[in-house]
């Protein structure tokens, strides 16, 4: 029993040490950190996939579409409490372009199953400040 007691020690100091891992964030401010050095324009209804070139979920909160030199971020409507970084986005269209008017299915990538969809809101352009729109 001697023998164990510096390992029960040990172990009981373990969640006192400090942790490497910086404290995450909340959605919030994650989507803040993420527009950091943009300005908001006038939201539009529909963006063009061909400009996509990713997609990023914020927990909870908003789609974030990367359109090169414009985040268009999507606060969905309805649903947006089944928004996980971890999910899949789905989404089936008629056309080349992801308007306000469609759902989005979310998919667990682990399991394969759905967890969720939400009904898309309008797109917020951000361009970084400083940036010149050619029209």
């Amino acid at each position: 029993m001697l023998k164990s007691l510096p390992i029960i020690l040990a172990a009981a100091m373990l969640p006192l040490a400090p942790s490497d891992a910086a404290p995450r964030l909340t959605p919030e401010a994650e989507l803040a950190r993420t527009l950091e050095g943009r300005i908001a324009g006038k939201p539009v209804d529909c963006i063009s996939l061909r400009q996509v070139r990713s997609s990023r979920i914020i927990d909870d909160t908003a789609i974030v579409y990367d359109a090169g030199s414009t985040l268009y971020v999507n606060r969905p409507r309805s649903g947006a409490e089944s928004l996980d970084r971890w999910d899949t986005l789905v989404t089936k269209l008629q056309s080349d372009r992801l308007c306000s008017i469609d759902t989005v299915r979310l998919y667990d990538t682990a399991s394969r199953m759905e967890t969720g969809f939400v009904f898309l809101g309008d797109f917020v352009p951000y361009r970084r400040t400083g940036y010149k729109r050619a029209d």
